[in-house]
């Protein structure tokens, strides 16, 4: 248990509860110090790869936070630019400590183009060929950007070493996720290759290994 209780903080929330951008936020600011320009740098670099959530929002969530007494807010100049640089509080580390004991909400997946591969026959073949190769081109680049990400952490250890083991098991995780849908496209894209249109009775078959666990040749 933190030395700071639930009501300390959400009495001065009194409108909503924290969400998990507001942990986001403060899990930053428990690694140091950040402008909202930098909050926002380090979401997209991070977090967005399993937490996106648009510029507006990581703005405004800081003050929010602040007026909460969970971060606090300093003005600094930089030559005539002016910004605001957030810091955590003791409470703001209770409440961050306190979420980590939480359950957390299921895995939830959010994949237009997958909703377009599920209502392929609604529409035709070269439409459902486009939405595979769309998705594995996707996936590969995203890939390919992990990779690169990857290579500069095992060589520099990033801009916070001393999170590597963490940042590690977070990043082979995306790896993993990325590398299967590479995966699945292929297969997809081999299944209906020689279909002649999207339905069974227009020339669609149900290919190998649909609804078993593994891959042809033997690839798990």
């Amino acid at each position: 248990m933190s030395q700071y209780s639930y009501p300390e903080y959400r009495e001065s929330m009194p409108f909503r509860e924290l969400t998990p951008t507001s942990h986001a936020i403060l899990g930053l600011l428990s690694i140091r110090p950040f402008t909202t320009y930098e909050l926002a740098q380090q979401m997209d670099r991070t977090v967005s790869w399993f937490w996106p959530r648009a510029a507006s929002v990581i703005y405004e969530e800081p003050k929010r936070l602040a007026s909460a007494g969970l971060v606090t807010a300093q003005v600094a100049y930089t030559g005539k630019r002016r910004s605001t640089v957030y810091e955590i509080t003791g409470p703001g580390r209770a409440a961050l400590h306190d979420w980590l004991d939480a359950a957390p909400a299921p895995m939830r997946m959010e994949f237009e183009a997958m909703l377009k591969v599920a209502f392929a026959d609604a529409g035709d073949l070269d439409q459902l060929r486009t939405a595979v190769r769309e998705i594995r081109a996707d996936a590969e680049a995203r890939l390919t950007e992990i990779h690169s990400r990857s290579t500069e952490y095992a060589t520099t250890g990033g801009p916070f070493p001393g999170r590597l083991p963490v940042i590690a098991i977070t990043g082979k995780l995306l790896m993993a996720q990325y590398e299967a849908i590479v995966q699945w496209a292929r297969w997809a894209e081999d299944a209906i290759g020689g279909w002649t249109g999207v339905t069974t009775s227009t020339g669609a078959s149900v290919p190998a290994y649909a609804f078993t666990s593994g891959w042809p040749n033997g690839e798990e």
